[in-house]
């Protein structure tokens, strides 16, 4: 009998092991939204073709087992990647520096080097690799075929990168440049209520008037108040913001209702979306009042996209802008028809109200003097950014998606 129970004892560890891998799934912990890059943004001399580039991060939630995305979205020619490796960074993005001991080199179906087509995005084996939460990470990559001229991106990453001459892993001398190329996301290997906010942005996402190096976004200061809390401390952050990015067209970058599938709908593990974008399309040419109206059709499209797979869409109000020269009375009437449908339109499954934190006491509809970047009266400083992180009620992050009966 006692040798019946020990048989008995073993199958059910062994079956509550397996359902315990089974239990797990992958969650972006680090994402960052791409275009093909400005003329004045890209990759300066000596340029990647035949050389190396050691880009820096800042995850979010930790873990142990990770893969690296890789894109070549925008590219007009092929990219190919000899080598990469992913290790611990010694700085938020001050140094090129790596903590020794914990490079891992990275491989593709099992290959050190993988050459990206047009149009792909390609994903590198999983590797051990012990994560902490907002953790320091940097990508290098050894590069053979590459333009710099026609590259995939992100321009404002707010944190520096270094390219050294050569495959080469001594980025001494290395030329610097604020900005992220061809990196796309950090996924982890996570258990079962482990999971992902996914924000569609621009500029104020993105982090104009942050600090470079310091990580100091909206997001940045959301994902670190969601790791102290207990009930949310699996919960990852990932900034899909872009400067001077649109809903429906024009700006910077691909307009959001073109890039929400790739952006929103590809992210893995994510749960819950947050949309805070149009300031640039009502502060541009145009009746506002029209062009609120047609924002709110693709929001309605977005959230019914989400909820049909699960996942919840909280909806911030666009900011005020009064004293920048997007304000007029027709700018400011699409701006409130906009965000009185985000509150009480009934689509989202929650607010996150910055404009009601964030606004002069004297006037309303007037950024707070003590946020204003370079007085623009549009881009919060980094004291309002932490404002903004600060003001989020992290109950929304607690809920699970429930439809409507």
């Amino acid at each position: 009998m006692r040798i019946k129970s020990a048989l008995l004892t073993a199958v059910l560890s062994l079956s509550a092991f397996a359902n315990a891998g089974a239990a797990k799934h992958w969650v972006a912990t680090w994402a960052t939204a791409e275009q093909v890059v400005e003329p004045h943004n890209c990759p300066p001399a000596p340029g990647l073709e035949g050389n190396s580039i050691r880009q820096i991060v800042q995850t979010s939630i930790s873990g142990k087992e990770v893969r690296v995305k890789f894109s070549n979205e925008f590219s007009q020619g092929p990219v190919t990647i000899n080598a990469a490796e992913i290790a611990q960074a010694a700085t938020a993005g001050s140094s090129s520096d790596i903590i020794e001991g914990t490079e891992v080199s990275l491989t593709f179906g099992g290959n050190k080097s993988v050459t990206i087509e047009p149009g792909q995005l390609v994903t590198s084996d999983p590797v051990k690799f012990p994560m902490s939460e907002r953790q320091n990470v940097a990508i290098t990559m050894h590069m053979g075929q590459a333009s710099s001229t026609s590259v995939t991106g992100h321009p404002g990453s707010r944190t520096d990168s270094y390219i050294a001459e050569g495959q080469t892993s001594d980025f001494t001398g290395a030329v610097k440049t604020a900005h992220w190329y061809i990196i796309n996301a950090i996924e982890i290997k996570a258990e079962k209520n482990a999971r992902a906010i996914v924000v569609l942005g621009n500029s104020i996402t993105d982090g104009r008037g942050s600090t470079t190096n310091e990580q100091n976004r909206w997001t940045d200061n959301l994902s670190r108040r969601l790791l102290a809390n207990k009930k949310t401390r699996r919960v990852s952050v990932l900034n899909m913001g872009l400067g001077g990015n649109c809903v429906l067209q024009g700006g910077l970058g691909p307009t959001g209702k073109s890039r929400y599938p790739r952006d929103l709908f590809q992210q893995e593990g994510v749960k819950y979306i947050i949309l805070f974008e149009g300031v640039n399309d009502l502060g541009g040419r145009g009746d506002a009042i029209a062009k609120a109206n047609q924002i709110i059709e693709v929001y309605k499209q977005i959230i019914e996209e989400a909820h049909a797979k699960g996942i919840l869409v909280y909806g911030a109000p666009v900011m005020q802008f009064k004293g920048n020269n997007y304000y007029s009375e027709n700018h400011e009437a699409g701006r409130q028809l906009l965000n009185q449908w985000i509150r009480t339109g009934g689509y989202c499954d929650g607010v996150i109200d910055f404009d009601a934190v964030m606004g002069s006491d004297d006037d309303p509809a007037q950024l707070n003097a003590k946020y204003l970047f370079e007085n623009d009266y549009l881009h919060p400083n980094a004291d309002g950014y932490v404002r903004m992180g600060e003001c989020i009620d992290l109950k929304l992050f607690e809920r699970k998606w429930k439809p409507a009966k």
